[in-house]
Order: C-alpha cells, then structure tokens, then sequence
C-alpha cells in the first residue's frame, strides 16, 4: 500500500476556489483502478493550507494515475507544497 499525505499552502482569498476546482480531481482518483481513498480538504485552522491524503494499493496504481494532478493554473497558486510518498508494509485497523 501506498500512502501520499501532506499539505500545500495558497492565497487565503483563493483557497475555496482552489478546492472547487479540484472536484473532478477527486472524482477521477476515485474511479481509478487501485485507489482506496483520495481527499483535498481545507484545513480547520490555517485558512489557506490544504491536506492532501490519498491511499493507493500500489505504486503502480499510484504512477498510472499521477499526471492527473494539478492544472497549470492550479500550480501557480501553489505558494508552498510539503507533499510525501509512503510505502506501507503492514496495516492494523483501530476501528
């Protein structure tokens, strides 16, 4: 399993725009084969980061969706990013 968490920061003003244009993002990364969860969400404390989380069931489900990122546009309101791959060996459920 794979896990891609992190933040990105954009302009406070800017950032409900921002989220509105990632819907079909989501929805797409959601259809693809080999997605578990995937979610762009704001943050309740920092009015302009968002939290990236996507769990994927392998590298290679995670490679054929990637280059469905972030438009042109959407990178240039990018003001920072701290966004990380995680290779997951084991899993153990708390619910």
């Amino acid at each position: 399993m794979v896990i891609v968490a992190g933040h990105i920061v954009v302009d406070p003003h800017q950032r409900a725009s921002y989220l509105a244009d990632c819907v079909g993002v989501v929805e797409q990364a959601r259809r693809a084969a080999g997605c578990l969860d995937f979610s762009i969400a704001a943050d309740l404390v920092d009015a302009g980061r968002i939290v990236i989380f996507e769990r994927w069931e392998s590298r290679a489900a995670v490679e054929a969706f990637r280059g469905s990122g972030p438009s042109d546009a959407q990178n240039a309101e990018i003001r920072a990013a701290s966004v990380a791959e995680y290779d997951i060996a084991e899993v153990r459920s708390l619910s």
